[in-house]
């Protein structure tokens, strides 16, 4: 048993096993062609070899959680007749001292013995680490021992080995430069977030299990959900065929799937909550001052989607926005805009109900970050200039610096709170031009819960909503239709009142 410590713990995989190919990988054409090129040369090493090539000793896969790193290194397993050996950086680590580098050593040693093969290393971070007294305190580590194994081991090959490591990890700024240079992990693949070109074959490759609907439309689901991983859209389709399913719906439609996007990326909507009349009159007032400046602020700033109190995760309402595109980089003008939407919902409860609470805690957050990273790393202040005050994120060092002085972190908070507040004042002026419109978005969200864009763009005209009620709805499914009940003459007139129909108080209009 303790002569088993050492063994390593990898597991091997092979074209049968995986079931997966490149036929299932979608959205990250250029990574794919890029690993293609590594399988094509353990098929055919001597196509390389005539002009003098050599075959790449790493490739590293970096990308945000969720875009499909794993994905692909088993689509390399089925789409390679080779042997694939697959180990996690955390197996390498033990309670007993030298047990990682002796299963790094036993790694390579049995993937020698089998090349050609591919080596798969899942979260190199674990072991990859910087090395260096300010990362581990300076006393001895066996993360440290295990990446010098891993190094002498990929430095150590010769060339007809034929034994090629692909590492994935999402840190790669945190890697240690032994590990990444040229000779170990010879190419960087970026496995990005993918397009809304790419949303649409991932759509496409996970609707494969699911009965959809004629009438769905999968690339406007791609186009509603940007900046969604691979794992996001697919947990998208997960979540509409189990909505559908409870439903007891032959097939998933479209409001299925746009229910599992709000879910995935919201929160479950959570309907059965109490709410106390004042809190949700609070929130309806609250969601359409965000609303009304997102609908005035719509060239600047991203079109409105939804508005909605039913409460939904943390949230008790929200407000939903569907970019009309992919956005890689931020505008000022965007910065802008989106910072005085935030600031909506604060001024609209203020001024409805007299007084401030916490419901804004979500928007000063979100606020206080975009401004700051305006000043700190963008340098959109004219006051600090062309310059980068944000600490280096790559470096761990156990004592917090800042590379500015004491006045120029003066200058910093100064020019981050005139930023929110020039954001507020804005704001605040255009709903105050504006209150009638915001007045009856919020009555109109008591009634119906839930508004669409179009919705909101009618009230802001003065139209008026032709939709049901909720307490119309509530009024013909809970109340029978007998002579007993209707005989009450105050009866009809309570009804709306309690279910949040017409009668609801107006705090603080005038």
């Amino acid at each position: 048993m303790l002569g088993s410590f050492g063994r390593s713990r990898h597991r091997v995989s092979n074209k049968e096993l995986t079931n997966i190919t490149f036929k299932d990988v979608a959205g990250v054409d250029e990574a794919k062609d890029e690993v293609a090129e590594i399988i094509e040369f353990l098929k055919n090493p001597k196509k390389f070899q005539r002009l003098g090539g050599r075959i790449p000793r790493g490739v590293l896969l970096v990308g945000e959680p969720g875009c499909g790193k794993t994905l692909l290194a088993k689509a390399i397993a089925g789409e390679a007749d080779v042997p694939f050996f697959s180990i996690s950086g955390a197996d390498f680590v033990e309670m007993f001292v030298g047990v990682g580098a002796s299963r790094v050593r036993d790694l390579f040693k049995s993937a020698k013995e089998n090349a050609p093969c591919i080596i798969f290393l899942d979260e190199i971070d674990a072991v990859g680490r910087k090395r260096g007294a300010a990362y581990n305190g300076g006393g001895h580590d066996e993360r440290e021992q295990t990446l010098n194994a891993i190094l002498v081991e990929m430095d150590g090959f010769d060339t007809s080995d034929q034994v090629i490591v692909i590492a994935a990890t999402n840190r790669d700024d945190i890697l240690d430069p032994a590990l990444t240079r040229p000779g170990r992990f010879d190419r960087r693949v970026y496995v990005p977030l993918p397009d809304v070109k790419g949303r649409l074959e991932i759509l496409k490759v996970h609707a494969r299990k699911v009965k959809l609907s004629p009438t769905v439309d999968l690339m406007r689901l791609a186009r509603a959900t940007p900046m969604f991983s691979g794992a996001e859209l697919a947990a998208v389709i997960n979540e509409a065929a189990i909505l559908a399913t409870m439903q007891n719906k032959d097939m998933v439609e479209m409001d299925d799937l746009e229910e599992a996007r709000d879910k995935v990326r919201y929160g479950r909507s959570n309907k059965s909550r109490a709410i106390e009349e004042k809190e949700r009159i609070n929130t309806a007032y609250h969601e359409a001052g965000h609303a009304i400046l997102q609908m005035m602020l719509a060239p600047d700033c991203d079109p409105l989607h939804k508005v909605t109190i039913i409460p939904r995760g943390r949230a008790l309402g929200a407000t939903m926005s569907l970019p009309e595109k992919d956005r890689y980089g931020f505008g000022s003008r965007w910065l802008r805009a989106t910072m005085r939407v935030l600031c909506g919902g604060r001024i609209a409860e203020l001024r409805a109900s007299g007084e401030i609470s916490s419901g804004a805690a979500m928007d000063i957050e979100q606020m206080t970050r975009m401004a700051r990273t305006m000043v700190l790393e963008w340098g959109m202040s004219d006051r600090l200039g062309f310059v980068r005050y944000s600490p280096d994120t790559g470096t761990e060092s156990i004592f917090s610096e800042k590379p500015y002085s004491d006045e120029t972190a003066s200058m910093i908070d100064e020019e981050v709170k005139r930023f929110v507040d020039e954001a507020y004042k804005d704001a605040d002026r255009m709903l105050n031009e504006n209150w009638q419109k915001v007045d009856a978005v919020a009555q109109a969200l008591l009634k119906h819960e839930t508004l669409d864009g179009d919705e909101v763009r009618r009230l802001c005209l003065g139209e008026a909503l032709d939709k049901p009620t909720l307490s119309g709805l509530l009024a013909n499914e809970v109340v029978p239709p007998k002579p007993q009940v209707a005989r009450p003459v105050a009866r009809p007139t309570e009804m709306p009142g309690g279910f949040g129909g017409g009668s609801l108080p107006q705090p603080g209009v005038g």
